[in-house]
């Protein structure tokens, strides 16, 4: 029992001390307060995201300057905290300044500056995103491919994390649009039509030698014993393939497909892209829900198929996704930090790129970016393909009831310079309708500012 005690407290020393210093439950999280002033966040184009002024009087105020922008990700540091403050706290609250700086500090009586978290996000690209998702509540989530960077990270509602005190009661109480919920990581939603990836996966899994055959007539609507599915707002589709039927969002040629699907290896499929677990990242999250059993009706088959049913997924997950398409199969895993300074700017430690693993082979890969190139081309993104940089997407329309209300939720997923991926774009637009008509503009306007800043060739 002794040696067991004795290795537990080396596993919480070694393996789990980030996590319990970061935790909220941790009494001692701001043990350091009278020894630092908590140490800044910066953009990587080198804005203030955060920091901490001093009065004449000695007295700290936390600041942040872009007010709402990043209040989700960034986080606050008062009432709690939430975000990169919480989950970097005892970095912001230690200092690496040279030691002679730190014995000058405490000569003059004075509190030594914490380090400085040095991010992926850059503040241009934030902004722009924040703007472009405007008065919709939902989430944008803008990250680099190959390498898992969070260029951007978008929630809203919002609220203005310098203000936090004076409304942390309404914010607290207001359970109808959780507003302190940073919906791109945490949020659930069905993900309607942008489903179809995995189902597109799956069959071309499951029918090897067949899929290409692929052949359906879509009359706009079918029906299987009590169920129907219909293409979105009646449209009829006529003699489609795979590739026409995925540009094209058919609702009733993928039903047909679940139905051919083997539940069990779809679940193991989807399990093996990590629903219904954790993700391989140090973000706070939700796990993405699927539920399709060996035993489930036709009705759930056909509508897991188009995303609908009890599938649930982050906005986070599915540019995870996106992303292993983008990046020829292979995922990696996200982060935000780039690097941690000290607070006159030198180097403590850097975050690398870190792959997680294959989960489709190269072929499979370049086979969905053909047909979300497609989508762009000729099917339901057209609006990204006039544009001076090649892009590949799915659009989705999540329809949903809650309390008796009725609603659909606009999707976007999609990549930039197909033929070596740049950027990776995943927008959720609450109650947008549908994916062309809202996600896609608000997604162009985000491809649109990176080429911007990051001009290419």
């Amino acid at each position: 029992m002794f040696m067991i005690m004795i290795g537990y407290l080396v596993y919480l020393n070694i393996y789990k001390v980030d996590e319990l210093n970061a935790s909220v439950y941790n009494s001692k999280q701001d043990v350091n307060t009278d020894k630092y002033i908590r140490g800044s966040i910066i953009s990587s184009d080198g804005s203030i995201l955060a920091e901490t002024r001093v009065g004449e009087d000695g007295s700290e105020t936390r600041v942040y300057p872009y007010e709402n922008i990043f209040a989700h990700v960034v986080g606050y540091s008062s009432n709690g905290k939430a975000g990169l403050e919480s989950a970097y706290n005892t970095e912001l609250l230690s200092s690496h300044a040279s030691i002679l700086t730190q014995i000058k500090d405490e000569s003059n009586e004075q509190k030594a500056r914490g380090d400085t978290l040095a991010v992926t996000l850059n503040a241009s690209l934030q902004n722009t995103a924040y703007q472009a998702l405007g008065g919709y509540n939902g989430a944008v989530i803008a990250m680099e491919p190959d390498t898992g960077k969070i260029l951007a990270m978008v929630s809203k509602p919002d609220f203005n994390p310098n203000q936090i005190v004076e409304l942390w009661d309404s914010l607290v109480n207001d359970s109808s649009s959780s507003v302190l919920l940073n919906r791109a990581t945490q949020g659930l939603y069905p993900p309607g039509s942008t489903f179809k990836i995995l189902t597109t996966l799956a069959y071309m899994r499951q029918q090897p030698g067949s899929y290409r055959n692929f052949s359906y007539d879509c009359t706009g609507q079918v029906t299987v014993d009590d169920v129907t599915i219909n293409c979105y707002n009646g449209n009829v589709h006529g003699s489609e393939d795979l590739k026409s039927a995925f540009a094209h969002s058919c609702n009733t040629a993928f039903s047909s497909i679940g139905l051919e699907l083997d539940n069990g290896e779809f679940r193991s499929m989807c399990e093996e892209f990590m629903f219904n677990k954790a993700l391989p990242t140090g973000l706070m999250h939700s796990s993405s829900v699927f539920d399709l059993n060996k035993d489930s009706s036709y009705g759930d088959e056909m509508t897991t198929a188009i995303g609908q049913g009890n599938t649930l997924m982050t906005p986070l997950h599915m540019a995870m996704i996106t992303s292993t398409i983008a990046n020829g199969g292979i995922m990696m895993k996200p982060y935000l930090v780039d690097h941690i300074e000290t607070y006159d700017g030198d180097k403590v430690s850097s975050n690398k790129p870190s792959k997680y693993k294959r989960l489709m082979t190269t072929e499979e890969a370049r086979i969905l970016r053909e047909y979300m190139t497609e989508t762009v081309a000729s099917g339901t993104a057209t609006a990204l393909g006039w544009y001076n940089f090649s892009a590949a997407g799915k659009t989705g329309s999540a329809e949903y009831v809650s309390n008796g209300y009725e609603g659909t939720h606009s999707w976007f997923v999609g990549f930039s310079n197909v033929e070596d991926p740049d950027l990776v774009v995943v927008v959720i637009a609450e109650d947008g309708g549908t994916g062309s008509e809202t996600a896609v503009p608000i997604a162009s306007q985000i491809f649109q500012a990176y080429y911007n800043l990051f001009p290419q060739g």
